[in-house]
């Protein structure tokens, strides 16, 4: 710990951290041999510096480097002559003090880590002051809560990416990237580059669900959204799970799924999850309607998906805000692969914005959801409803158009999908023997019809991807068995029968 005597109150005062020693170190290294810069460019900048000359050196050593010319102390010297800034950099004199200074290059990388944590140290401190000056008053526009929630935004930041706030990447890296991205799904069975659905035809559409993404999965009620989006979960956490122990058996996840559901608790959405794996109704689970057979299957199958990285947050008309802290503060204890929001239109925009209307409202939400898809580099899926306008078609099947404050959330979302099933709007249908006035044989035939009809869409449902900004749209047949409100990849060569695989 740096510190010097006051000459006033002869009191001890702390100095922010750093090691200038260090940093002449590793000037010295680079200006003997600029290979020592490669054990340095990938982490350090110019601002890491605590001495402001030893930044604006470094960064002309950096300049010269990345462009291919040579950067010692006489091209150096030059350079700040021919700018005008040599005495301000120390003159000739010091460039040359620098050189003796110097380190062999493997120790470079040492150097330059110590020059980085000092910086992250005197960092640590800044944000700390900041975090005491707005809890006494600083800043009244934030409460205690946005006063949180500022400091892990803050905290997150440095903690992800050394307080970056962006910039460009190079076309190079992000080919790269492509590429890896290309084999990981060359190499695994299904080629799905990015996490696994666990329904093989959604997956084979989208390949997987992919980083950055915000997916909408909308439907009207009663249609299963929140049964498809638990298999969602249940498919991906899965796949992390394989994924962790894919070399050792009793590796842990470093990554999990995060549910927030707004509308269920987490109790009653867990006894969802058990009826859709163990095949026991939900209903006959809530009355208490199941046999020793049942129970017994019941509990072992929790035992079986209790390891599973799943996260559930049942937090009722959560804020975008907190939703985003929460997530941050998941990341760095556990991982998140994948967040889940059940749904849409129960949450609210930040604390302390004030939309004027509902679509601005939800504008800002799907906004936030994207940001924070990019920001975390996970998918986000994001349930929705959609308008009453469905009912008063002949063709319930829905449309883009049909989504509630529609504009912002198409705009904003990289795939909509809806959930569709037949057999829902069908079992309305069903024909009334007073409509046919007596007529019986008219009333037996639109029955069979109607029967035909019905059997045909028993135990079906479409999942229609009306929009998918990398890839192709259309609709995936799923299997929907309504007992357990359970979807399923569909069997079609045995469709004929109902049967589902």
């Amino acid at each position: 710990m740096n510190t010097v005597e006051s000459p006033l109150f002869g009191l001890s005062q702390r100095l922010p951290p750093s090691n200038i020693q260090a940093e002449q170190a590793l000037l010295g290294a680079l200006l003997a041999n600029n290979k020592a810069y490669e054990r340095v460019s990938e982490f350090l900048i110019a601002d890491h510096f605590a001495d402001p000359v030893h930044g604006r050196i470094f960064q002309a050593i950096a300049r010269r480097i990345e462009a291919g010319q040579l950067a010692d102390a006489v091209t150096l010297k030059a350079e700040f002559e021919h700018a005008g800034v040599l005495e301000e950099v120390g003159g000739t004199a010091y460039l040359t003090q620098l050189l003796s200074a110097m380190v062999g290059i493997i120790n470079a990388g040492d150097y330059g880590r110590v020059v980085y944590d000092t910086w992250l140290r005197r960092q640590l401190i800044d944000l700390g002051e900041t975090v005491v000056n707005n809890a006494y008053g600083a800043n009244s526009d934030l409460d205690g809560v946005q006063q949180i929630e500022t400091a892990e935004q803050a905290l997150f930041d440095l903690a992800a990416d050394g307080g970056s706030t962006g910039g460009f990447i190079a076309f190079e890296r992000a080919l790269t990237e492509a590429i890896h991205s290309a084999e990981r799904a060359f190499k695994r069975s299904g080629h799905v580059t990015g996490l696994s659905t666990g329904l093989r035809d959604l997956d084979s559409k989208m390949g997987g669900l992919h980083p950055s993404d915000l997916i909408i999965l909308a439907g009207r009620p009663g249609m299963g959204k929140t049964a498809l989006a638990t298999k969602i979960a249940f498919g991906a956490a899965k796949a992390i799970m394989a994924d962790a122990r894919g070399i050792d058996p009793n590796a842990l996840p470093k990554q999990s799924v995060a549910i927030f559901s707004l509308e269920m608790s987490a109790e009653q959405l867990a006894t969802r999850l058990l009826s859709e794996e163990a095949r026991v109704s939900g209903d006959r689970i809530r009355r208490g309607d199941i046999g020793q057979k049942d129970f017994d299957k019941f509990v072992q199958v929790s035992r079986e998906i209790a390891s599973l990285p799943i996260q559930i947050d049942d937090t009722p008309a959560i804020t975008m805000s907190a939703l985003r802290t929460r997530c941050r503060r998941l990341k760095r204890t556990k991982g998140v692969a994948l967040v889940i929001v059940d749904y849409l239109q129960l949450m609210r925009p930040a604390a302390g914005t004030r939309p004027e209307n509902r679509v601005l409202e939800i504008s800002m939400i799907t906004q936030g959801l994207k940001a924070l898809a990019k920001e975390l580099a996970i998918p986000v899926i994001a349930l929705s409803q959609l308008s009453r306008q469905v009912e008063n078609r002949e063709d319930k099947r829905p449309q883009l158009a049909d989504l509630r404050e529609s504009g912002s959330i198409e705009q904003d979302a990289d795939a909509v999908m809806f959930v569709y099933r037949d057999e829902y709007y069908l079992e309305q249908k069903m024909p009334k023997e007073i409509a046919y006035e007596g007529n019986s044989d008219k009333f037996h035939a639109a029955m069979e019809d109607w029967q035909q009809r019905m059997a045909k869409a028993h135990n079906r449902a479409d999942l229609i991807i009306a929009k998918q900004r990398h890839g192709p749209t259309g609709t995936i047949p799923l299997l929907f068995e309504g007992e357990f409100t359970r979807f399923g990849d569909l069997d079609l060569i045995h469709t004929e029968d109902g049967y589902g695989g």
